[in-house]
């Protein structure tokens, strides 16, 4: 099975191809699916200063509707879904589309069928050892809960994590929505978890660790829990039974990392080891008290992830031994970057932030595991997957966010470049030719023209696919033109993308909009005529005080010397993607812990 890799496109037929996804293969699964929250989302782009562009392209619409896609996906669960999930499926519809006493299709319908059948499919390709994630919002969690609790079971449900994603949000007349939910699911009830803790308050060390020994300041904990057991936990230890008080032995987790205790020995060996390393205290064996354990504040990890993740702004100094404010490593994103804002933040609007995945990929990953985000968005899942040393794969069915994983992944990895693969990406000229072929639909055509541009590193003109006033203007991105040390100037390219039907009026046309003050970049699927090359000669040469250089002020590329590797004859410039330029800084100095 192949790792470390990126799938463009329908995450469904990639998902069910065995080739790409054996059965039980993967370790983690997170999906951040559209919420069907009837919006649109956009790529954001930003200029060559670092200003934010008025520029943006359609990423995606986070809308489903029911359409000949569903129909056959609907048909296709019927024949093969266990008949649980076809039952949970005809109860939502009944609720959700009954009208007049017949069905309707409708939006939320749509979202639930296709949602299902992605999960099936995760469902059969994660470990019997495995965890998913799913994160959603109120829109549709509720149906969501009831969809994994037939594919995983109820039994196999283990948390909804509560995550605050924004500090406030005004509403008239309902309480402010502040929040999404992650589902958490294990595929079997032998599932890996690795516990990781936040920091304790300097409030409650200072109300609980008040006593001290040679070891330090520590305070003193139950070994037991209530109510009985019939194994090894309710059996006598020392000669102190748990069952005759009407409880058991229960030993922390945590106890046991922070002082490198092998977690797997059998309860009473815990039990005996930590007392000979002088950990527990016993009572008086006439007294009704039973053993306790000391916790050095040392040795205390501090608290164990709980299910609500919550950024508390201001709390910066509430926290022992760090600087940290109270959930600050889950933080939102915030819309501004630097000076004050957030620096992750690459613009693409359903990002999450890296601390995130980050408790996840670290609680449910095991060692070099493998991660899957079926919808990888920004790519902050795989991202945060390579710096823990965990194998990853992503899919996502838009080139302008394949473009950005790209280049997040290299930026912050730059030895990774040439180590990875995307699969679906054009690679051959054949290849590119068929995403133009008569019977391709107008998004292919989208794809293509966004591809091309990501071949050069440009960014997409047209908001929302609207040319408006960038008639014939596909992309740009910016130069360098010149610096006095202290202050850059910019030159801009305009980049033209062409599938067929080219000429040399259409040079003319690019040279007229690129004046004496722009540089212009054509490319072109079909091989260039002589005409075009003689006015993209024409146009004159360019050049660069900064580096001394000359380049034409037009030039012509073909799609097949792009894919050879050849580029624009141009000075080093800076990609068109707005990017999180911190991101590669900021998991070295630690935010990702392995």
């Amino acid at each position: 099975m192949d790792t470390n890799v990126l799938y463009w496109g329908d995450n469904l037929p990639i998902l069910r191809n065995k080739d790409y996804f054996p059965d039980e293969s993967v370790d983690l699964v997170y999906l951040d699916p559209p919420f069907n929250s009837n919006a649109s989302y956009n790529v954001l782009f930003k200029e060559a200063t670092g200003a934010p562009s008025t520029a943006q392209a359609e990423a995606f619409k986070d809308t489903w509707h029911w359409d000949d896609a569903t129909d056959k996906t609907w048909a296709d669960l019927h024949d093969t879904a266990p008949k649980r999930v076809v039952d949970a499926l005809e109860a939502f519809q009944k609720i959700i589309v009954l009208q007049e006493g017949r069905f309707a299709h409708n939006d939320m319908m749509a979202y639930l069928v296709m949602m299902t059948a992605r999960l099936l499919e995760l469902h059969r390709i994660l470990k019997s050892t495995g965890s998913l994630y799913l994160h959603c919002d109120p829109t549709a969690s509720h149906y969501l809960k009831i969809i994994l609790d037939t594919i995983f079971g109820a039994t196999n449900f283990r948390n909804e994590i509560v995550w605050r994603r924004t500090a406030s949000h005004n509403q008239a007349k309902r309480y402010g929505p502040i929040h999404d939910t992650i589902h958490f699911y294990s595929k079997t009830d032998k599932y890996y978890f690795k516990p990781n803790f936040r920091p304790v308050t300097k409030g409650h060390v200072e109300e609980y660790f008040t006593k001290e020994d040679t070891g330090g300041k520590f305070w003193t904990n139950a070994l037991t829990g209530a109510g009985t057991r019939r194994g090894e936990s309710g059996q006598p230890w020392r000669g102190y039974d748990p069952t005759e008080r009407g409880r058991h032995w229960a030993v922390p987790g945590g106890l046991c990392l922070t002082l490198g205790i092998d977690d797997s020995l059998p309860l009473q060996e815990k039990l005996e080891t930590l007392y000979q390393q002088g950990f527990i205290d016993l009572p008086p064996k006439d007294s009704r008290a039973m053993p306790t354990f000391r916790q050095h504040l040392g040795d205390n990890p501090g608290i164990p992830y709980q299910d609500i993740w919550a950024y508390q702004p201001h709390t910066r100094g509430v926290l022992y031994g760090t600087e940290e404010a109270i959930d600050e490593d889950v933080r939102w994103i915030q819309r501004q970057r630097g000076a004050g804002g957030n620096s992750e933040r690459t613009g693409y609007q359903t990002q999450k932030p890296l601390g995130i995945l980050n408790r996840i990929i670290q609680c449910s990953a095991p060692p070099e595991g493998i991660v899957l985000d079926p919808f990888c968005g920004c790519g902050t899942a795989v991202l945060a997957a390579h710096k823990l040393n965990r194998r990853w794969i992503g899919i996502d069915v838009t080139i302008l966010a394949v473009n950005v994983m790209k280049q997040r992944l290299e930026e912050a990895f730059p030895d990774l470049k040439g180590k990875y693969r995307v699969v679906g990406e054009p690679t051959t000229l054949s290849e590119a030719q068929s995403m133009i072929s008569p019977d391709a639909t107008l998004e292919t055509r989208y794809q293509f023209q966004y591809w091309a541009l990501g071949l050069v590193g440009a960014r997409p003109a047209a908001a929302n696919r609207k040319k408006g006033a960038d008639a014939g203007v596909d992309g740009y991105f910016s130069l360098v033109h010149s610096s006095d040390g202290k202050k850059e100037t910019y030159i801009q390219v305009i980049v033209q993308v062409k599938s067929g039907h080219v000429g040399a009026n259409l040079i003319r046309d690019l040279a007229g909009t690129v004046g004496n003050d722009k540089l212009g970049l054509f490319i072109t699927l079909e091989e260039p005529t002589e005409p075009m090359k003689a006015a993209a000669l024409a146009a004159g040469l360019y050049l660069n005080p900064l580096m001394n250089t000359h380049h034409p002020r037009i030039q012509i590329m073909t799609i097949a010397e792009l894919l050879d590797g050849k580029s624009p004859n141009l000075p080093p410039h800076r990609p068109g993607w707005e990017r999180g330029s911190y991101i590669g800084q900021r998991i070295q100095q630690g935010t990702l812990l392995t």
